[in-house]
């Protein structure tokens, strides 16, 4: 039987690129924040850091889909992407993109220890054991959790030793509210699956809590970065600049309210929320990296 040929779009659809700005984000602040501390910054080392940890992404979401299928978490009649459940691609098609995905960002990643140090690679190695390890985790109630640790706490630490060979433990002021709107974009993810999860014997934060707080624990990530932001600033810690992230509370208020609509539509009102808040990521961490490059123009 020949094998079926497939369009760049149909990759594209595999990958998720809609998705990237879950890890791209926090690399991009990061740079930004040590641009407005005049650290001496590797900006080569920062764009591979950057474009390693996208093909990580990349390589993460095609390994998670693979099980998904298998464990009938995804199924023809679940949300989200359909690469397997259509019979656009066979489950050998994925893991074998996905391997392949892997292989690149390791080797990217080996390289980029080679030209900084040990940290990175005890970083990189978190970092891949995250990916590898997320669909047993994600089953047992510990997705939101490596997604913090894979797209927030490491993607900051590793960026900032790879651009300045420094461990700078202050980025974490920085980690904790991109980090939490992207734990929200899985959260909103689980709270629209409640029902299918529990048909395929899985466990989430989102079904142990019950639809009512999930949904409220979706705001509170959501809303609680803007006051982290002010909270730092007044502490000192965090340029005055950064109260310019309090522009995208719009969005954020908006997302929050889809989400309450779920209380009187249920699951399909929140079908496109995971989208909506990649989006409200990306923005919201665009907006405090301005924040940190006029910090460093004009101190």
């Amino acid at each position: 039987m020949e094998q079926k040929r497939h369009t760049f779009k149909e990759w594209m659809i595999a990958v998720r690129p809609w998705s990237f700005p879950a890890s791209a984000m926090p690399v991009v602040a990061t740079l930004g924040y040590l641009f407005a501390f005049h650290q001496a910054v590797n900006w080569v080392n920062g764009i591979w850091a950057l474009l390693n940890i996208i093909v990580f992404h990349a390589a993460g979401n095609t390994w998670s889909d693979y099980f998904d299928y298998r464990k009938k978490v995804d199924a023809e009649d679940t949300f989200g992407v359909r690469t397997l459940t259509s019979g656009m691609f066979t489950c050998k098609e994925i893991m074998i993109l996905s391997i392949s995905l892997l292989a690149v960002a390791v080797a990217g990643g080996i390289m980029l220890w080679l030209r900084t140090g040990m940290p990175l690679l005890y970083i990189g190695l978190a970092g891949a054991a995250c990916s590898l390890l997320y669909p047993f985790l994600k089953y047992h109630s510990l997705g939101d959790f490596v997604i913090f640790a894979a797209y927030a706490f490491l993607p900051t630490l590793g960026t900032a030793y790879a651009a300045s060979l420094t461990v700078d433990w202050h980025v974490l002021y920085i980690a904790v509210p991109v980090g939490l709107i992207t734990v929200a974009i899985l959260h909103a993810n689980n709270t629209r699956d409640i029902r299918t999860d529990d048909r395929a014997h899985i466990t989430t934060i989102a079904m142990n809590m019950g639809a009512k707080a999930s949904v409220w624990l979706y705001c509170f990530e959501v809303l609680f970065p803007f006051f982290w932001i002010s909270g730092c600033v007044i502490a000192g810690v965090l340029p005055v600049w950064c109260l310019l992230s309090w522009i995208v509370v719009v969005p954020a208020l908006m997302n929050s309210r889809i989400a309450v609509s779920y209380f009187k539509q249920g699951a399909d009102a929140i079908a496109g929320l995971d989208e909506a808040t990649a989006k409200l990521q990306l923005v919201f961490s665009l907006v405090l990296t301005l924040s940190f490059i006029l910090a460093g123009l004009f101190s």
